[in-house]
């Protein structure tokens, strides 16, 4: 027989009665299981995501099916067959952990990449672009999709009058209203890395670099009357469809691909080839088939997976890197300083998050500091003059030209927000059209008839027909 022990491994004589003075006495401070206990308990739910935070997420692999070895030198790409070992976590964008699958949302698809040269987290949406191409905005478009502090309830105001007052923002509105803004299930979306990357080859060339995920399965979406019938009977549509393909081995799949942009063509595209809201043109830079994503293996525990896996776009790889994107900039240090405050500071020693090779750092200490993190317990300081671990110049990134003066610049004086909106507007059959001009009247519901006017005028921009549309299911 087992002992039930305290987390230090005390055996204890007895689980089922508190120590008390007397039968029917108080308690005794002196109670430590008992106080041991309803602490840990206290602290059974790490504080949720502030975005993203209803998830679910798989184990898979991304197997290279050609060769792109000219444009990275990251080993994951060297060689055609080529597998590599990850987790993705699917996700809603604004809803709580209580939130529906089958809400109308944008769609998380965070992918976390276990490589021999460390962890690749590649941490997107099911859309190619996002409603603000600042970071400075983002804690704003954030509060808009949260609960009013006074009603404690989602406010549409809030929503649309943001919207209406960011004309960058309006692309993305289109996608979410349209028909692709309710994905039936996880299986049934595409994938984006969304941002502009760095890809750098073994001449220490650069390249521009986006990243695609087509679905295999399809695309299948909802009406938002569909999405409300299987909310009315299951929450977890998406968790129990992910879980149960898996399960009885339907194992999902995506083509992956790129879109390659040299650094002379970005110099002389039309539009900031770094704006999070503008997607780069299919016909001017093809997609390029790279290999295929599987999902195969669902998580034994989803607490310490699904819960505990923690992304950030900083973490790349020899051959990968960041670019001038703002969004992409800020993110690389919002999303690790969150997992700090949500996870821990030692968040990637946990099992789902640590790398396959080695790892060498100076950190020292702080909360989850794992006995073997720091190896060498005398040596917590660079430089030094023992067998500590060394910078090496073979991994420095080749430098790219900036110019300009420091100063916060108005993006909105030389940057059409309407055209990429107008392309997808006229690229919808008139079904599409008229659902998104439903969906966008359901989700003015309640909202001031001033600020309902300011988003009509930049529809308006976009394409009369769009206007009057949504004006008409106003109505």
């Amino acid at each position: 027989m087992k002992n039930i022990t305290t987390t230090a491994g005390e055996a204890l004589g007895s689980h089922q009665d508190s120590l008390t003075a007397g039968v029917r006495g108080p308690l005794l401070m002196q109670d430590y299981a008992l106080i041991e206990k309803l602490a840990h308990q206290n602290r059974e739910r790490i504080p949720e995501r502030t975005m993203h935070a209803k998830g679910s997420g798989a184990h898979g692999t991304l197997t290279i099916t050609h060769d792109i070895s000219r444009y990275t030198k990251a080993d994951i790409f060297s060689e055609v067959g080529k597998e590599t070992p990850l987790f993705l976590r699917f996700s809603t964008v604004a809803g709580e952990r209580g939130a529906a699958d089958a809400e109308r949302d944008v769609r998380g698809f965070a992918i976390k990449l276990y490589t021999q040269e460390g962890n690749w987290d590649l941490v997107g949406n099911n859309t190619p672009i996002f409603f603000v191409a600042d970071p400075y905005k983002f804690p704003d478009f954030a509060h808009t999709q949260k609960r009013d502090p006074r009603t404690n309830m989602r406010s549409s105001t809030a929503m649309w009058d943001f919207w209406s007052l960011t004309p960058e923002s309006l692309h993305q509105i289109t996608i979410l209203f349209s028909d692709r803004g309710l994905p039936i299930s996880y299986r049934h979306m595409h994938g984006f890395g969304s941002h502009t990357y760095s890809f750098i080859n073994k001449n220490n060339k650069r390249t521009w670099v986006k990243f695609h995920f087509k679905t295999q399965q399809g695309i299948k979406n909802m009406t938002n009357e569909e999405g409300n019938k299987i909310i009315a009977n299951d929450r977890e549509s998406s968790q129990k469809d992910l879980y149960e393909s898996i399960e009885n081995k339907d194992f999902p799949k995506w083509d992956f691909k790129i879109q390659i942009m040299s650094e002379e063509q970005a110099n002389n595209h039309k539009d900031n080839p770094f704006d999070l809201t503008k997607v780069w043109s299919q016909k001017e830079y093809p997609l390029i088939d790279v290999g295929i994503l599987e999902l195969n293996k669902n998580p034994n525990n989803y607490f310490n997976e699904v819960e505990q896996v923690s992304f950030s776009p900083s973490n790349v790889i020899p051959g990968i890197a960041l670019s001038p994107d703002k969004m992409l900039q800020a993110r690389g240090f919002a999303y690790p300083d969150a997992q700090r405050y949500r996870v821990g500071t030692h968040y990637e020693a946990l099992p789902i998050n640590r790398p396959i090779c080695e790892v060498n750092t100076y950190h020292k200490d702080g909360s989850m500091s794992f006995e073997d993190i720091n190896k060498k317990a005398g040596i917590i300081y660079e430089p030094n003059s023992f067998d500590g671990a060394k910078e090496d110049s073979q991994y420095l990134e080749p430098s790219y030209a900036l110019e300009g003066n420091a100063a916060r610049y108005d993006r909105s004086l030389e940057n059409d927000h309407f055209y990429q909106a107008r392309d997808l507007f006229n690229l919808m059959d008139d079904s599409q059209k008229n659902q998104l001009f439903s969906n966008i009247a359901a989700a003015m519901d309640g909202v001031p008839s001033e600020i309902i006017k300011k988003q009509l005028a930049l529809f308006e921009q976009i394409s009369s027909n769009y206007a009057a549309g949504v004006k008409m299911a106003l109505e």
